[in-house]
């Protein structure tokens, strides 16, 4: 199985992803990592991405996506995918591969981004952001107000993961 963890930046896919990879035991990619030198200097320019710029992006994401699934290693990543369109090509046609929509308030998840240090993604691009979501029709949605241990555990028991 392939978790997708989604939502704006600085609601948590890296922190929860971590954590419920280890949990289950498996790989935890964070999609981040997989950005062109020319996305990240865009986005650490306050320039926010057209889905020309994302296309080869999530394509790569999905060939990796596939690799994991086709030889039956589980999967956690943490990846923006803001909108159907985007989680579209990341899910292809595959019901092995499942979104969890990390949920929060403009003004909990801006204060999350300026107090966070050493990330290429600025806090005055939450708005550009907000602005690309929309939010999914099928994905387990998740407040993340909560602890990182209550939002792992909700997570696994929606997924009925055993840890």
């Amino acid at each position: 199985m392939v978790i997708i963890l989604i939502g704006v930046s600085g609601c948590g896919k890296t922190t929860i992803g971590i954590e419920l990879s280890e949990k289950v035991g498996c790989l935890f990619w964070d999609g981040d990592d997989f950005h062109s030198e020319a996305n990240i200097r865009k986005m650490s320019g306050g320039v926010p991405l057209t889905e020309a710029d994302r296309t080869p992006w999530l394509n790569t994401l999905r060939r990796k996506i596939e690799q994991c699934l086709d030889s039956g290693e589980d999967l956690v990543l943490a990846c923006s995918a803001l909108s159907r369109q985007s989680r579209d090509v990341l899910r292809g046609n595959n019901k092995d591969v499942r979104f969890v929509y990390l949920q929060g308030s403009k003004e909990l998840i801006g204060q999350r981004l300026k107090d966070r240090k050493g990330h290429f993604m600025r806090s005055d691009m939450l708005d550009s952001q907000f602005d690309v979501l929309q939010e999914p029709d099928a994905a387990i949605v998740v407040c993340i107000t909560q602890s990182p241990q209550e939002i792992v555990a909700q997570i696994s028991g929606e997924l009925r993961l055993a840890l």
